[in-house]
C-alpha cells in the first residue's frame, strides 16, 4: 500500500495525469505528475543503484546493470503500480480513460515513478527506500528466477535447451493496424507446443514480449523431458 504523506498535495499531483488539467479547467493552477516523474527516475535509479551495490558486493558493473535494468523497465513499475492499484486513483480526462489510460503500463510506470519523486520531496530518500523494500526490491527473486535480466529470447531459449529440447519456434498470430502503427501478436512454441503469446509494435518486440511470458507463466511440468 502508499505510504500516509504528509503533504497530501504532493500526493495528488502524483496521481494527475496532464489529460487532466484542461479538463478541469484549471490548467493554470494545477499541475500533473510528470516533473514529480522526472525526478522520481532519478531517485528510483539511485535507490535502486544502492540496493544492488550493497546486496551484491562482488558482481561487476554489467551484471548490477542489467538487474538494475530489470527493475525499473516499464513492465515492471507498472506491475507494481497495478498491484498498489495507482490506476484507480489517476485523475485524468474521460477521453485518456476511454482509450484505456488507467490500464496503460507507460502510463502506470510513470505515476510510480512520481509517486517516488513525490514521497522523496515529502519525507526524503529513507522513506523511499522503505517503500521500495516493500514493494519493489522483492521482485528481483523473481527477475533472478526467470532470468528476465537477460535477454528474454536469450533466457527462454537457454532454459528451453537446458530440458534437452529444440530451439524455441515463434509463429506470428496477426498484424492489426495502419502501416505507420502496427501491433503484432506473436506466438512461442515450446517443442511444437503453443507455449505463450506476447504483443508490439514490431515483431521482435512481440516475440521478446512473448517468450517473457513463457518464461514467467509456462507450466515446465508439462515438460520434463523431450518425450512429453
Amino acid at each position: 500500500m502508499l505510504p500516509t504523506f504528509t503533504d497530501s498535495q504532493l500526493l495528488e499531483r502524483a496521481l494527475t495525469h496532464r489529460s487532466a488539467l484542461n479538463e478541469r479547467g484549471s490548467a493554470k493552477k494545477k499541475h500533473s505528475y510528470e516533473r514529480l516523474e522526472y525526478l522520481g527516475d532519478a531517485v528510483l535509479e539511485l535507490a535502486v543503484s544502492d540496493f544492488l551495490f550493497a546486496k551484491f558486493p562482488t558482481e561487476p558493473e554489467g551484471t548490477l546493470t542489467s538487474y538494475r535494468s530489470a527493475l525499473v523497465k516499464t513492465e515492471t513499475l507498472a506491475m507494481i503500480s497495478t498491484r498498489l492499484e495507482l490506476g484507480k486513483m489517476l485523475h485524468m480526462s474521460k477521453g485518456e480513460e476511454q482509450t484505456g489510460g488507467r490500464e496503460n503500463k507507460g502510463i502506470l510506470a510513470d505515476v510510480f515513478e512520481a509517486i517516488v519523486g513525490a514521497l522523496y520531496l515529502d519525507q526524503g530518500f529513507p522513506a523511499v527506500v522503505l517503500f521500495l523494500q516493500e514493494v519493489l526490491f522483492p521482485e528481483l527473486t523473481i527477475i533472478m528466477k526467470t532470468k528476465s535480466f537477460q535477454d528474454s529470447k536469450s533466457a527462454l531459449q537457454e532454459k528451453v535447451q537446458s530440458l534437452g529440447f529444440p530451439t524455441p519456434m515463434y509463429r506470428l498470430v496477426e498484424a492489426i493496424g495502419p502501416d505507420h502503427s502496427k501491433q503484432f501478436t506473436v506466438e512461442v512454441l515450446i517443442n511444437g507446443k503453443p507455449g505463450a503469446t506476447g504483443s508490439g509494435s514490431s515483431k521482435q518486440q512481440a516475440q521478446q514480449h512473448a517468450a517473457q511470458t513463457a518464461l514467467e507463466e509456462f507450466d515446465w511440468g508439462l515438460y520434463n523431458s523431450p518425450s512429453s
